[in-house]
């Protein structure tokens, strides 16, 4: 079922029905205002809620989508989320005699096996009608929510065998009947989530959805319907037609690349996923033939719909940043998921790790393939960062709390052709941003001891990776900690002959006798004043580091970011002077005989 299921809901829909001939500028700033409304709708969202993942870490997308189930707009958030959104608001369209569509209602759905991400990620949707009592557009609003009601805090079950361990599974919920709020349906989802703030949370999607579709209403008063389905019509063809001419304009051929997960969290070695990407003409084929499919794993199993949106948000990320995200995308992409493999699970498989790994490395794999005819584009949009990474604890009247790591760091920031890796996120993280210690401080009884740049943590290369960071805190109360660590012998990939980035590891209990090495996963009953140091993963290189530009090697190791051995040991580059007293300098002649060397061999 879940397979044909799939198949239905990715399948491609027809343009909407509209008598009207719309010019470019009009259907430019109908889109403008869409695109509007939809921004409103996030920062709404973001303060109103109280989850700090939602209103600090930015966690959320709003997305339109058409009548036909179409991505119409998508609005600055999360980019992973933005080409998820519209399959589970597919299935709702799927039920709307059964489920008594109409005005002023508002449902929720976040099942995997439903067009759904994962089980954290509720996407609220909101349909709007026009004046005739046609339905025109589907306001969606996507957000990360912090438990799921689940055998473990978070959804995030290390040894979770199907996805009922994980949470509550909602298909279509409608949670709001012609403008009165169903009571029950809502009260239902408060008590399956152990979170107090869910409740602020969810009223608050709730709001933002109700108020963009009041926008969305004035949009279609004010230019008509038949104009604004138009509109929708012209970005979305218009999206097709770009795509392809960049496709075009690639080196036929296919492409390909497999890349690894460490373990899954039984510690099965060695995850493979697989693409091949192939440029015949103006079509390009995304195929995942070869990826891992043994179904013994544990905790790699990503949702057919996260698997669909992570290969597309590294395409979008591959054009020109101007082509309006939209379904003309997928209408000028094939997308091949084989059916049983860690990318596209049967029915009931948990899928909330899988959001994390193999997610990550379909992008990254989709990366590499492409680096090789878009070189210039090359942006690895990953997190390879083991999931969970928790703090759980009690304070004294009960009430959990949950530090799930999701602060400030450096890691993955790779390199891209002509520029460094620089700042502290991924570029997949587009807004998502990190949450401030301060705030956790202030949230949560742990401390930040540090979090410090690790010198030659950034990948080697033509253009270097930027650093990770290792970052130290302390716990001040007794709690549970949780982790799943990988990416620390597959570390993420260069690109161009550039070198990999740096391993993640993760150490507890540090600088007491009973410090170790989180090698594969941690679900660790931790005293007060333990000490849990995360050493996140440096971004990896663009190019061969032998080309780098030596003033630039020498100015890395007066910044600390490369030592004086890395610099002669990975970049042929020899330096005389001290750093303490700034007269470091590069040896020009001794450099070139010993990159001479290193070429020759």
């Amino acid at each position: 079922m879940s397979f044909a299921l799939n198949a239905r809901l990715a399948a491609k829909r027809p343009p909407l029905p509209t008598a009207t001939v719309i010019d470019p500028v009009t259907a430019s700033i109908i889109r403008g205002a869409l695109e509007t409304v939809c921004y409103e709708a996030t920062t709404h969202l973001g303060r109103a809620a109280s989850s700090p993942i939602i209103n600090q870490s930015n966690e959320r997308n709003a997305a339109i989508v058409d009548a036909h189930g179409r991505l119409a707009m998508g609005s600055i958030g999360t980019p992973h989320l933005t080409f998820v959104s519209q399959l589970t608001v597919r299935y709702g369209l799927m039920q709307q005699q059964d489920y008594d569509w109409g005005p002023g209602d508002v449902f929720v759905g976040n099942d995997p096996d439903y067009g759904g991400g994962h089980l954290p990620d509720y996407n609220v949707y909101a349909p709007v009608y026009d004046a005739a009592g046609e339905l025109v557009l589907v306001q969606a609003l996507q957000a990360h929510q912090g438990d799921t009601g689940g055998k473990d805090p978070g959804g995030f079950t290390l040894d979770a065998t199907d996805i009922f361990t994980e949470g509550l599974a909602i298909p279509c919920l409608k949670l709001v009947h012609r403008g009165q709020k169903r009571r029950d349906a809502i009260h239902l989802l408060e008590r399956n989530n152990r979170f107090p703030s869910f409740a602020g949370d969810l009223a608050a999607m709730i709001g933002a959805v109700e108020k963009a579709t009041v926008s969305i209403r004035a949009i279609l008063d004010k230019w008509g319907a038949d104009a604004v389905r138009a509109a929708v019509n012209h970005a979305i063809d218009q999206s097709e037609r770009q795509m392809r001419a960049t496709v075009s304009a690639w080196r036929d051929g296919h492409y390909g690349a497999t890349v690894h997960i460490d373990h899954d969290t039984m510690g099965t070695r060695d995850i493979r996923v697989q693409v091949g990407c192939t440029v015949a003409g103006d079509q390009l084929t995304v195929d995942l033939n070869g990826t891992d499919d043994r179904q013994d794993l544990v905790g790699v199993w990503n949702t057919f719909a996260n698997s669909r949106g992570y290969i597309m948000t590294q395409i979008a990320a591959s054009i020109d940043p101007d082509i309006v995200k939209n379904e003309g995308l997928f209408n000028a992409v094939e997308i091949i998921l084989p059916e049983g493999c860690i990318a596209h699970p049967a029915p009931n498989r948990p899928a909330a790790l899988g959001s994390f790994h193999p997610a990550c490395e379909i992008t990254e794999a989709v990366c590499v393939a492409l680096s090789q005819v878009a070189p210039d584009r090359s942006a690895p949009q990953v997190y390879k960062i083991g999931m969970p990474n928790a703090v759980i604890g009690f304070d004294a009247g009960g009430q959990m709390w949950m530090d799930q790591g999701v602060d400030c760091r450096s890691m993955d920031v790779s390199a891209v052709q002509g520029i460094d890796g620089w700042g502290s996120c991924p570029v997949s993280l587009g807004n998502l941003l990190l949450s401030q210690a301060e705030d956790g401080e202030a949230r949560f009884p742990v401390i930040n001891i540090s979090r410090e740049l690790v010198t030659d943590s950034g990948g080697a290369g033509q253009w270097r990776g930027m650093p990770g960071s290792r970052n130290v805190k302390r716990i001040l109360e007794p709690a549970m900690a949780m982790a799943w660590m990988v990416s620390h012998d597959h570390p993420i990939s260069g690109l161009a002959g550039g070198a990999d980035g740096t391993p993640y590891l993760n150490h507890f209990q540090v600088g007491t006798p009973d410090e170790y090495r989180v090698e594969l996963t941690a679900r660790a009953q931790l005293p007060a004043g333990a000490v849990i140091a995360y050493q996140h993963g440096g971004g990896a290189g663009f190019g061969p580091a032998l080309r780098r530009d030596p003033q630039a090697v020498c100015e890395d190791v007066l910044d600390e970011l490369v030592s004086i051995t890395a610099a002669r040991d990975l970049y042929g580059v020899v330096l005389t002077g001290a750093i303490e007293d700034y007269s470091l300098a590069v040896d020009h002649a001794a450099t070139a005989a010993l990159r001479g060397e290193r070429i020759a061999a």
